[in-house]
């Protein structure tokens, strides 16, 4: 088994897996509005069509995880890319918010690509390129996240929406059949135990390391998920028009992917020599700082900067969490792992878009950005505080 051929082509799966995503969920908004959605109301309906999504694949995904350690977690790329390729497709012909969330829970229960990618790269890599491998696919899927809106926002301004949805299902498509064809999944030789997701669900919760790691990986991801679904009506809001939104909001999308291309790669080898926990404070903080600064963003061009910069440091957390949580377990598990780290992943993006479209109904925009910045920090320095009890004891 060759890990470096694996890791390339989970690599590009996971681009293309990205790139899919991104050509059409963050314009969903627009979406809605296109569909017959009031100015008024597309906010609250937002929150609700992107955490339902979430919220349905975080309830599968201890089972997904199981099913990857018993029958492969080859195959459950191949279920997770074939279905994600039929619910894009399904997305085009969408004709109200209600055929849209239908689709999006349908979306819920196709979920598990990105997570079966990793664990693959996770079990067969050799532990000292952990952190990197993990890094390099955490970059792989940020290339993803800059070419989708880009060519979202391209196809969106072009020609509406819907085409938009029909290429996304050809990209998945194409990507699920790379790895069908090119990537070979280690022999488990630790045969996963027989026992319930429950059993699962109990041995997490005593490993405290793993533990700590779900908490913040949900945490985190809230925060990112306030913040998408609103995106694209803030730059309209700086814009003051909708003319041309979804092209611009595609590259201001585009630029924080960018950035964590460049850091990406970066953040996993440092880790690998100072410690990931240390990382992981610096990153949280320095998201936070830039993430509030965009409260004070008077223009498209100041916004778009400082969401350039807060991609630069953001990036840092996921490659340090998901190598924590990896190490901190023995191979046999390593599937259930990324089936429980999915769960955190999952239900943090369904409580994020209610609760940024909450604050945002009530409040606007703006304020969102001081809510998550200041937990961004908080959560740096929670971080910091267990580094220096540690150093202590």
């Amino acid at each position: 088994m060759n890990w470096r051929r694996n890791l390339w082509v989970l690599s590009i799966a996971v681009m293309l897996s990205g790139s899919s995503y991104t050509m059409v969920i963050p314009f969903l908004p627009l979406y809605l509005l296109d569909i017959g959605v009031s100015q008024n109301e597309v906010n609250m309906w937002s929150g609700v069509i992107f955490s339902v999504s979430f919220l349905v694949a975080g309830l599968m995904a201890p089972y997904w995880g199981r099913c990857a350690d018993k029958t492969g977690k080859r195959r459950m790329i191949m279920r997770a890319g074939f279905s994600l390729s039929v619910v894009y497709f399904l997305g085009a012909f969408v004709r109200n918010p209600i055929d849209l969330l239908v689709v999006r829970i349908l979306q819920g229960f196709a979920n598990g690509f990105v997570p079966a990618s990793m664990a693959i790269v996770a079990s067969s890599t050799p532990k000292d390129k952990m952190g990197f491998s993990l890094g390099f696919m955490q970059t792989a899927l940020l290339i993803g996240g800059i070419l989708g809106p880009l060519a979202g926002g391209g196809l969106s301004h072009l020609f509406g929406m819907r085409l938009s949805f029909v290429i996304a299902a050809g990209i998945i498509f194409l990507g699920t059949i790379g790895v069908g064809m090119l990537v070979t999944e280690p022999e488990n030789n630790n045969p996963p135990s027989e026992g319930s997701i429950t059993d699962d669900l109990k041995r997490a919760f005593h490993n405290r390391k793993l533990v700590e790691m779900l908490l913040l990986l949900f945490s985190v991801q809230m925060v990112s998920m306030m913040l998408q679904p609103l995106i694209s009506l803030y730059v309209a809001e700086l814009q003051g028009n909708m003319e041309g939104v979804a092209l611009t909001a595609g590259i201001v999308y585009s630029l924080a992917g960018i950035a964590g291309a460049i850091a990406a790669p970066s953040w996993g080898k440092v880790g690998q020599r100072r410690g990931f926990l240390n990382i992981l404070v610096f990153a949280f903080i320095g998201a936070g700082v830039f993430n509030m600064g965009q409260f004070f963003a008077g223009s498209i061009y100041s916004f778009s900067v400082l969401q350039f910069i807060f991609g630069l440091f953001i990036v840092g957390v996921y490659p340090a969490i998901n190598t924590i949580a990896v190490n901190s377990t023995d191979k046999a598990f390593q599937g259930r792992i990324f089936g429980l780290t999915t769960p955190a992943n999952q239900m943090g993006s369904m409580v994020g878009p209610i609760l940024g479209g909450f604050i945002s109904s009530w409040f606007g925009i703006k304020p969102v950005f001081l809510f998550t910045g200041s937990v961004l920090i908080l959560l740096g320095l929670l971080v910091l505080f267990k580094l220096s009890r540690k150093k202590t004891a």
